[in-house]
């Protein structure tokens, strides 16, 4: 009964989603199958912190990720807010529970190696096909700029400043930044533009348009950088984001600054962008490893 009502309040009163409320109803039901299977006396309004985490312990023993533990630890914790604002329990007994500490996975980045093997096969592609002139630019300038994906997608025309040899992005909580591209992705960009104008029928100011002259859809360019991806590295992940993660490892390979690498990415934080200095030295790791004969 407890449970139901506090369903209805986050559907009806809180707004949130059914898949929201289906996860929540979901970790709730295993708490209270788990407590009242050790004693069938406890109930939602008397189980005490150490018996959430026991459950907790019980839910890693299952092998269940940090990342589950912990969001079913959240669906426990907005529980009993919600039951001790509304006096339904006298005390908060997950109050002060902290959950496991999540793993952060390495970035997965693309070697330069492969970067550059891959630029030689579009290299070898038909200047005048738009859909491969088109798919070269976007991955070169991913891969030289660092841009986000809804960064590159939102990009108009005028957003590319030649003369300063710069780009106006606009990124998060629409927080516009300036980034700076050399000259290959200039001339690289001018033959784009050049081909595009006389190919397309132009129906917005966006940098990249599809074939009926509209700006490019975020799946079409995750599309097109998977297939070209694919090419040259065996990652599971070949999105966008790859890009990005490779433009920040090749900057910091090659003596870029963290607090420069920082600010083309458009990070707030210097901590964001010190994982790729985690991903660096496992780059160094492997290197020593392959080549020390002791190693």
């Amino acid at each position: 009964m407890m449970i139901d009502q506090f369903l209805n309040y986050l559907r009806y009163e809180r707004n949130r989603s059914l898949r929201t409320v289906q996860l929540y109803e979901k970790s709730l039901r295993d708490f209270e199958t788990y407590f009242q299977g050790m004693d069938d006396c406890l109930s939602l309004q008397t189980v005490d912190a150490d018996v959430i985490r026991g459950w907790m312990e019980h839910l890693m023993d299952e092998g269940k990720k940090a990342t589950t533990v912990c969001l079913s630890l959240s669906a426990v914790r907005t529980f009993y807010r919600y039951a001790l604002s509304r006096h339904i329990v006298e005390k908060d007994p997950a109050h002060g529970i902290n959950g496991p500490k999540k793993s952060k996975p390495l970035p997965q980045f693309v070697r330069e190696a492969e970067m550059d093997h891959l630029f030689e096969l579009l290299d070898k592609a038909d200047s005048n096909n738009y859909n491969k002139v088109r798919a070269r630019t976007i991955l070169f300038i991913f891969y030289e700029t660092g841009i986000r994906l809804a960064e590159l997608v939102g990009l108009n025309d005028e957003d590319v400043d030649f003369a300063a040899m710069q780009l106006k992005v606009t990124g998060k909580r629409d927080k516009q930044r300036i980034v700076p591209f050399g000259e290959e992705l200039a001339q690289m960009l001018t033959d784009y533009m050049t081909l595009r104008d006389s190919e397309v029928n132009r129906q917005s100011p966006a940098l990249f348009l599809n074939g009926k002259g509209v700006r490019i859809t975020r799946g079409q360019v995750q599309n097109l950088v998977r297939k070209h991806l694919s090419e040259v590295t065996t990652l599971k992940k070949r999105s966008p984001h790859v890009l990005r993660h490779s433009f920040a490892t090749a900057m910091l390979n090659n003596g870029a600054g963290l607090e420069s690498v920082k600010k083309l990415l458009g990070h707030e934080s210097l901590e964001t962008t010190e994982i790729y200095t985690h991903t660096t030295f496992e780059q160094l790791k492997r290197i020593y490893n392959e080549a020390h004969p002791r190693a």
